[in-house]
């Protein structure tokens, strides 16, 4: 605890930058944790619902479903939705820039995971080091001293220990987040491949009414 305290003494304007990317790592953390739980829906019991209105071709109950459902994996079907009666042929390019958006909003602020999972270790080793530098500095000043030797690694490395600390939290909410979005993008092909299933059949019953209407 001395040594802790020590470090925090001596070392803060070098440990001051991970304990801001600590702070970061928390907020980001729990904001996207809120709004994932917010927006977490069962797609398993809404994908057969769906698929019964678009039988019917129902549009109307079909977007009912998605208000009714809400939340992102709503909004990108409601989309659909509109797509789907608006422009059939051209329904994959438009979903998928809806589906795009979408992703955008999931992807929302883990960039900063992503780096402070890179750079945090970096900031812990060059505290380190800047404290090794003015530990040999005080040697060389005081002479040997095996005790002073002794606190001033100690110190130097409670840096790197904070630094991969951090680090280590930042890329394990970072991966764990990042499946949760890929989730959600399964997801929404699995939306896009319901409706492109509709566009194909709806296609061949154009088809085949033409070629009748051609050998009458």
């Amino acid at each position: 605890m001395e040594l802790l305290l020590h470090s925090i003494q001596m070392d803060w304007p070098v440990l001051l930058p991970i304990l801001i990317c600590s702070i970061l790592v928390v907020a980001v953390a729990m904001n996207r944790w809120s709004f994932y739980g917010r927006n977490k829906r069962d797609v398993v019991l809404f994908i057969p619902k769906l698929q019964k209105e678009l039988a019917r071709n129902n549009l109307d109950g079909a977007q009912s479903l998605a208000i009714q459902l809400g939340g992102v994996i709503g909004e990108v079907t409601e989309e659909a939705v509109r797509i789907f009666s608006e422009q059939k042929k051209g329904f994959s390019r438009s979903f998928d820039i809806a589906a795009s958006l979408a992703t955008r909003k999931l992807e929302h602020h883990l960039t900063i995971l992503g780096t402070i999972g890179g750079v945090a270790p970096f900031l812990g080793l060059f505290g380190t080091v800047v404290r090794i530098l003015y530990t040999f500095q005080d040697l060389a000043t005081q002479g040997n001293q095996s005790a002073a030797v002794a606190t001033g690694i100690g110190s130097a490395l409670i840096a790197t220990a904070f630094g991969l600390g951090v680090a280590i939290v930042a890329v394990i909410f970072y991966n764990s987040f990042q499946s949760i979005v890929k989730r959600y993008e399964d997801d929404f092909q699995l939306i896009k491949l319901l409706f492109l299933s509709f566009v194909d059949s709806n296609e061949e019953v154009g088809i085949q009414s033409a070629s009748n209407i051609a050998l009458k």
